[in-house]
Formats: C-alpha cells, sequence, structure tokens
C-alpha cells in the first residue's frame, strides 16, 4: 500500500514540485537571432518626439487626444516602454502620419516628408482670422517685414 501511494505522488503531475510543472506553463525561448535592425540617427522613441514636436503637440495634448497618461508618452519618448503596434497605430492616428513613417525611417517618402504646418501656428492664424480686416492687415504686414529681415540674413 506504502509503495502505491509512493507511486501516485511521484508519478502524478499534481504532486510534481513546482519547478518541474513551468516546463508546462512558461513558453520556449526564442531561438532564432535576428540582426539587429538599423533605425538611422534615431530611436523610434526620438522619432516620436520630433514628430510630436513638428506638429505643435505637447506630451500631455497628445497624451489627452489618444487617451493616455502623459508620463506614458514621455516613457515612449525616452524608450523606456516599448511600443507596441496598437501605440504605434494610436500614436499614427494623432500625429496624422502614416505606421510605417512613425517606426522605420526608410520609408520616409518625399510624399511623407509633407510638413504641415504647427499646431501653434495654426492657432495664432485662426487668432488673427478673428481680428478685424484692419487689424488683421497690420499683424500680416508686421509678419511680412519680420520675414522678410529672417531672410535677408
Amino acid at each position: 500500500m506504502l509503495a502505491k501511494i509512493h507511486y501516485d505522488c511521484v508519478h502524478s503531475q499534481a504532486f510534481l514540485p513546482i519547478r518541474f510543472k513551468l516546463h508546462l506553463l512558461m513558453p520556449k525561448r526564442p531561438t532564432l537571432k535576428l540582426p539587429p535592425l538599423d533605425y538611422g540617427n534615431e530611436t523610434v522613441g526620438q522619432r516620436l518626439a520630433r514628430l510630436r514636436k513638428e506638429r505643435g503637440y505637447t506630451q500631455v495634448e497628445l497624451a489627452k487626444k489618444i487617451g493616455l497618461i502623459q508620463a506614458l508618452v514621455s516613457a515612449y519618448e525616452l524608450d523606456k516602454t516599448r511600443l507596441s503596434a496598437e501605440m504605434a497605430v494610436r500614436f499614427a492616428l494623432a500625429l496624422d502620419i502614416t505606421t510605417d513613417a512613425l517606426v522605420n525611417p526608410k520609408a520616409a517618402t518625399k510624399k511623407n516628408n509633407v510638413r504641415k504646418p504647427s499646431l501653434k501656428v495654426v492657432r495664432r492664424m485662426e487668432e488673427i482670422e478673428k481680428l478685424p480686416p484692419r487689424q488683421q492687415a497690420f499683424v500680416l504686414s508686421a509678419l511680412d517685414s519680420i520675414l522678410r529681415g529672417a531672410v535677408a540674413r
């Protein structure tokens, strides 16, 4: 009888020590060795930060648009958090770019490189359009002279 109980305990998976059960639960380690990807001179996080700034968003504004908190946007930009496929799509939609432009630096074409106006500039232009025509003319005249001076330098 004692031999039968010992046999049942040793050969039943329910009584195996945890270290023997882990191989049943844990996935195997990948054995595929892939060459590292060449992201050019900037990481995905750095590219995300650059694209966000080019479009005039703060981290808080972008986070709100996606439904995140600012700390997560910062973590993605600092490459502390790896960008999943779903998050790449969310960032791309929020920034109005393709996911390819976000994660693949070599995919940038002339079509993707068309720079959209900064959100800051768009907001200011909307405010200028609300002004009476004479004040609009004055602001635009001042801007023209400033821009001519900048080009002359």
